[in-house]
């Protein structure tokens, strides 16, 4: 693994001991805007729940240029483009990445402005990567 974005990799494990870390994230999600909630009309949010723990974990990894966390990150790019099984809009990609710091924020006792920084630049490559797939 590489060790670009290990401090990433802590801050997620502090705001998933937090319990109900996820489920924050789509509270703040789904409310962004109204766009939003008929993406997830027919998900099965337990199993969206773990599919995210793994794809944010994933992401950090990809954004540190693990070559490991390659395939499966475009995996999911692919899922989320435009003729994929589960399309996302790139606009949404934005609000994903602004609830995500929101609960970040909310759950990371230990987060500063320096470790939010971090979290955004090693995010905004993700989003970036969706966006321009779709």
């Amino acid at each position: 693994m590489s060790i670009g974005y290990n401090d990433l990799h802590t801050s997620f494990g502090r705001c998933l001991r937090s319990r109900g870390f996820i489920g924050r994230f789509y509270d703040i999600l789904l409310a962004r805007d109204e766009g939003i909630p008929p993406l997830f009309a027919k998900t099965d949010f337990q199993k969206q729940h773990m599919a995210l723990r793994r794809g944010i974990s994933l992401a950090i990894s990809w954004a540190a240029g693990d070559g490991m966390a390659q395939g499966p990150v475009n995996e999911m790019i692919r899922v989320h483009a435009r003729k994929g099984r589960a399309p996302v809009p790139p606009a949404i990609h934005d609000h994903w990445l602004e609830s995500l710091m929101q609960a970040i924020k909310e759950r990371d006792d230990q987060l500063t402005p320096a470790l939010e920084a971090r979290w955004r630049e090693a995010m905004g490559k993700v989003v970036r990567a969706f966006a321009e797939a779709y």
